[in-house]
């Protein structure tokens, strides 16, 4: 399958809205610092502790997790219980660094990726990657969606990045109907992002949908992640018609911060063909985080 089927994840939810939580004077590098410090805080924990335990202790009461087969895990409940019931994690331990994190404007969405290492017992350490969608409530930052896919051996680039911030931190608001505009134009973006990539091509619409400093995760047989919009355009031009894409998909639902500057999709990519030895065309779930410069630009994808 194309890599882009390989790496996508998602579910239909409801509208995800964080409770307001004071800001105050915190700097955007200070809002940043407070979320990778609280990553690097759920991995220092998984020294000890097995790692479905590890892992939903840092996921909201609704986060969304991949499953195999196209199916998700909605709750940390259920996202444990399916963690617990993979035989591959049974008796394992795994910890993790980030190498980027981002903030909204609001100081209460953000996201992390970065490489992870899965151990179990005396055998070789697994390397593996994530990406995870936050969000700061009452109780601090916790995993709204999360994905993590095994990555191939070879060398990375660990060094942390340069956080993705907004310009200047602003009050958060519950004013549903801001939060409903912001969500129906970053849903809007989704939608035209497969619609140029029938006219274009695939690689094409990465191209023009992507900021500069955008990552994917790059599937299990890469060491590293993808970096740039045109990198990852390039990965998704391999094998494919150059002028007409194998896929159609759209936004069922997203989250976005109420300052209207972060946000993530999710939906199902529909292959337009029936593969050879089937009998429907298969369909796959995704999710893709989005920024924006201010409300009135226009919306790029920033991970996926």
């Amino acid at each position: 399958m194309n890599a882009f089927i390989r790496i996508c994840s998602a579910a239909v939810l409801t509208a995800h809205v964080a409770p307001v939580a004071p800001v105050g004077a915190q700097s955007p590098q200070a809002a940043v610092n407070e979320l990778l410090a609280a990553d690097r805080a759920f991995s220092a924990a998984g020294a000890t502790s097995e790692l479905a335990a590890t892992l939903g202790a840092m996921f909201a009461d609704d986060v969304v997790m991949p499953l195999p087969g196209g199916q998700f895990a909605r709750g940390r409940e259920a996202a444990t219980e399916a963690l617990r019931a993979n035989p591959g994690n049974a008796g394992a331990t795994v910890q993790w660094a980030p190498v980027r994190g981002g903030v909204s404007a609001d100081g209460l969405h953000g996201f992390t990726f970065g490489f992870m290492t899965t151990k179990r017992g005396e055998g070789p350490a697994q390397p593996g990657k994530y990406l995870a969608y936050w969000v700061k409530g009452p109780t601090g930052w916790k995993v709204a969606v999360y994905k993590r896919t095994p990555r191939a051996e070879g060398e990375v680039r660990r060094e942390t990045m340069p956080p993705s911030l907004p310009s200047a931190m602003m009050k958060p608001t519950n004013d549903q109907a801001v939060i409903a505009a912001h969500r129906t134009s970053l849903m809007a973006a989704e939608r035209a992002f497969s619609d140029a990539s029938q006219t274009m091509g695939l690689g094409p619409a990465f191209k023009a949908n992507g900021r500069t400093d955008a990552i994917n995760l790059g599937g299990a047989a890469t060491a590293d992640f993808i970096y740039g919009n045109e990198s990852i355009g390039g990965l998704q031009s391999a094998g494919v018609r150059a002028t007409e894409s194998p896929f159609t998909w759209s936004a069922d639902d997203a989250f976005v911060a109420s300052s209207g500057d972060l946000g993530v999709t999710f939906g199902l990519i529909h292959v337009k063909e029936i593969p050879v030895g089937a009998t429907v065309a298969p369909t796959f779930a995704f999710f893709t985080i989005w920024r924006r410069d201010s409300p009135n630009a226009p919306w790029k994808y920033i991970a996926e």
